[in-house]
């Protein structure tokens, strides 16, 4: 058995090395970096940063998502231990008050602390910070992902960035050559790598810094209310460094192997990358995403809270859904508001309808198998979320058993109990439904064209026999199109979705009056009529 589990996982290793799906391309590069050798520190690193000044952003957890998948693909081929640091900068200070909290004229009290130092304004933890980071966590942890948490304050603290942090001090001119070009004017004549913890305020400071003693690790500024030179220590987190050299630190300190960004920071990325190899470091190899839009084309922004939260996607459809839309496409630009779940809900059961048909060399390369590490749930129906959302809608539905009442009539053993994940489905719909289409829901009258046309279906619907397939229904649906004068068949089922369900799109309806009813939708017409 041993032998043929073997054989099974050498064939694995083969087919994912032909891969063409992104993960396993990143995967190839990092083992081609690492000369398919176990690295010096004993595994390959990936890492992942947070910077929570504001409510954590589904852009950080698509960052982490992604690198997992790329994780696991480099776990198919190769033996190597891996690792996944999820590194939060919760050290840095709040610089501006998000506009997505409440308490605001409290925060403003603590702008420029460390964020481990801002008061929680939802009191429920003991700093800013720290909420941000547990509202982190709780997403990583209901994904399941296998990750361990870094916090920057927890790390320059104890002193572990002592020794890198003597290395920036020591090469401070370099970095400050690095550093300075990339800067407006203004900004250039007070700028520093370090920034110093006000010993009296406890607020992270910007200052220019007068003088610095290599030896003694430490470095002096002047206070702008006193005047005088305060001299504190570069370590033990008495300073804290300006998040660009901070990373390039945070590179060489951790030797991390794999690390991706947005276009946004492809510059910054540039940067960390030489203050790393001053400092004797080896930068990670990188992967820069696209970045996510709202529904106007506009860059989701963690402050204006101008895209969709990690709540919000899961009240209308299951994690999934939302693993796949962080998978397709990562270096293209998407837009990311409500009206794209339901179509990447749909999108993620029509490949995982596939899966099990598929060859092993189709399976890997299936976006499936990166959202379930190879091992996917059964399909438990044929049914879309777009057709359940449309029942949902022709019943104004509130309560999941009248969906079930049409779902028993198609599938007659189906229960709750027997598919959970189709219960969940239902219930994410109704919820979509009534948040999302009923405030929207707009009904027209049909033309006398239209009136003739939605007759005629109506007789051919009566002479179909009860028991007709969804292909069946689609074909007398078209027939009734082509034989009336639409000035293209688009046209005939734009009349169908804003007159029979009140909104500008809407299912195959072929397969929508099978799950609905024929006599059912005979009467819904009728009404129209």
């Amino acid at each position: 058995m041993q032998a043929v589990a073997d054989q099974i996982d050498s064939d694995l290793r083969l087919l994912a090395d032909k891969a063409k799906s992104w993960p396993f391309e990143e995967a190839k590069r990092i083992l081609h970096r690492i000369g398919h050798k176990t690295p010096a520190k004993g595994f390959v690193l990936f890492e992942t940063g947070y910077g929570p000044s504001g409510l954590p952003h589904i852009g950080t957890f698509g960052e982490v998502m992604r690198t997992t998948m790329v994780r696991r693909a480099f776990q198919i081929l190769s033996d190597i231990p891996t690792r996944l640091f999820c590194f939060s900068d919760d050290m840095d200070g709040l610089r501006k008050v998000p506009d997505n909290v409440p308490n605001q004229e409290m925060l403003r009290q603590y702008l420029n602390k460390p964020l481990t130092q801002v008061p929680d304004p939802f009191e429920q933890y003991e700093s800013f910070g720290h909420h941000n980071n547990a509202m982190l966590r709780r997403f990583l942890d209901s994904f399941g992902f296998e990750y361990e948490f870094q916090s920057s304050t927890d790390w320059y603290k104890s002193g572990r960035f002592d020794e890198y942090l003597k290395l920036v001090l020591t090469h401070y001119d370099e970095v400050m050559a690095v550093m300075l070009p990339s800067l407006r004017e203004e900004r250039r004549q007070s700028y520093s790598p370090f920034l110093p913890i006000c010993p009296t305020t406890g607020r992270v400071l910007q200052v220019p810094i007068v003088s610095r003693d290599i030896e003694a690790a430490t470095i002096t500024y002047r206070d702008d209310a006193s005047g005088e030179l305060i001299e504190i220590p570069v370590t033990g987190g008495h300073c804290k460094l300006q998040w660009k050299a901070d990373w390039g630190m945070r590179w060489r300190a951790f030797d991390v192997d794999y690390e991706m960004s947005g276009k946004d920071l492809i510059d910054s990325v540039k940067l960390s990358t030489q203050i790393c190899r001053i400092i004797g470091g080896r930068p990670p190899e990188n992967f820069t995403y696209e970045l996510f839009l709202d529904e106007q084309g506009q860059k989701i922004s963690k402050s204006k809270g101008n895209g969709l939260t990690i709540d919000e996607w899961l009240t209308y459809a299951p994690d999934v859904s939302l693993a796949y839309y962080m998978f397709q496409a990562p270096r293209k630009a998407k837009r990311l508001y409500f009206d794209v779940i339901p179509r990447h809900m749909d999108d993620y059961l029509t490949y995982l309808s596939k899966f099990d048909e598929q060859e092993l060399v189709q399976k890997v390369d299936n976006p499936i198998w990166h959202i379930h590490n190879g091992n996917p749930p059964k399909a438990e129906s044929s049914l879309s979320f777009s057709i359940l959302l449309n029942l949902a809608s022709v019943c104004n539905a509130e309560d999941p058993s009248i969906l079930w009442g049409f779902v028993t009539r198609y599938q007659p053993d189906a229960t709750p109990e027997k598919l959970p994940f189709l219960d969940k489905l239902i219930k994410h719909a109704i919820a979509y439904y009534h948040d999302r289409v009923l405030p929207e829901k707009e009904y027209r009258e049909p033309t006398e064209m239209e009136k003739k046309a939605l007759a005629d279906l109506r007789t051919r619907l009566e002479q179909l026999a009860a028991t007709a397939t969804a292909e069946e229904i689609q074909t007398v649906v078209y027939d009734v199109g082509k034989n009336h004068p639409f000035s293209e068949l688009k046209a005939w089922f734009s009349c169908l979705y804003e007159v029979l369900l009140g909104q500008s799109e809407g299912p195959r309806m072929g397969s929508f009056i099978e799950l609905y009813g024929i006599p059912e939708t005979i009467s819904l017409i009728q009404s129209k009529l």
